[in-house]
């Protein structure tokens, strides 16, 4: 069993975390929600996928946040011709000078890094976006029946872009379900954008300090863990997430589909399923800790359910012709199971 955290300890794990928002705004003007969701996500070991149109300083922040946490990090730009092995790694022939004998060694790809930037991941066949299932999943690499483990911690962000879809393959729900969060990047206001402007076209480029290292983030991981999470918290999410299953079974042991709301059947063709519920109590824990609480609160689900639900809610043709978002339906869900609850 491990030892309690000191007050003096939990300060300044919770000081480091200030200092770390601080350290990213140097370089990131705004997008407050944006940061906070990547840092939850990072807390939380997780992986975050990035959706927003280009030239919103997605890369920038990727970047900022590996400056300021001292970790390596890489970056792959997903295209159609990228392969498997541009990724993980391949095998190549060495030859030993003093033996003359040849043998083949592993020569590790970019995933073997901290802080991995999958930048456009959606714009390489789905062959290649399997490769970081693994990774993602097991944070290991397996190469012609050998395992390879990743440095921890192992941090993936992926982009998407929401309108170019020519090119593109949508990601599986097997890989969506691999990230904690699915965070949505909007426009800047004008006051932000008008400091983005002055600070990115001077003579000075902003400097991200370094505020912390690989072991100082595990440690906050563990620490995670730990939050306080109630009864009624736990159970308001498993209703949560079974909620929004329109299939028989959603809500019990001889269910039938009739015990899903009408909304639910009608808007979605799939719903969430355990890992939703694993991600969002993580996700809630990891808030909690960055807001200097020790315990989680329904406040900290509400602001996290979308980002956690929304890539794991398969909507029906009904939900698009009637221009419901998984938003929306997020949305609905809570406000019928906070009633239920009440």
């Amino acid at each position: 069993m491990s030892t309690p955290p000191t007050e003096a300890d939990l300060q300044a794990e919770l000081a480091q975390l200030t200092t770390l928002r601080a350290a990213i705004a140097q370089a990131v003007v705004g997008q407050d929600d944006v940061v906070e969701q990547l840092l939850i996500a990072l807390l939380a070991g997780g992986h975050c996928l990035l959706e927003g149109v280009p030239g919103l300083g997605k890369t920038l922040l990727v970047r900022s946040l590996g400056q300021a946490l001292d970790l390596p990090f890489r970056r792959v730009q997903f295209t159609p011709d990228l392969m498997p092995s541009d990724i993980i790694g391949t095998e190549i022939l060495e030859e030993d000078h003093g033996t003359g004998r040849r043998a083949f060694k592993f020569q590790p790809g970019p995933v073997f890094t901290s802080l991995l930037l999958a930048d456009e991941l959606n714009r390489t066949p789905p062959k290649t976006q399997a490769a970081l299932l693994e990774a993602m999943q097991e944070h290991t690499v397996s190469y012609a029946g050998v395992t390879h483990a990743l440095p921890a911690p192992f941090f993936v962000l992926a982009t998407q872009n929401p309108i170019e879809q020519a090119g593109t393959y949508p990601l599986p729900e097997a890989q969506l379900d691999r990230f904690l969060l699915h965070v949505r990047v909007d426009y800047p206001s004008e006051a932000e954008e008008r400091d983005i402007i002055t600070q990115t076209t001077g003579t000075r480029a902003a400097a991200v300090p370094r505020v912390m290292g690989g072991d100082a983030i595990l440690a906050l991981q563990s620490r995670v863990r730990e939050v306080h999470f109630g009864d009624d918290l736990l159970d308001w999410v498993t209703r949560l997430v079974r909620a929004s299953r329109p299939r028989a079974g959603a809500t019990g042991e001889g269910a039938t589909d009739e015990d899903a709301t009408h909304e639910v059947r009608q808007w979605l063709r799939w719903g969430a399923g355990p890992r939703a519920g694993q991600s969002l109590v993580l996700a809630a824990k990891a808030r909690a800790l960055l807001h200097g609480r020790l315990a989680a609160t329904r406040d900290d689900i509400r602001a996290l359910a979308a980002p956690v639900l929304r890539h794991r809610l398969l909507l029906s043709f009904a939900a698009e012709a009637e221009r419901k978002s998984a938003d929306d339906i997020v949305a609905m869900l809570l406000r019928n199971v906070l009633f239920a609850a009440s």
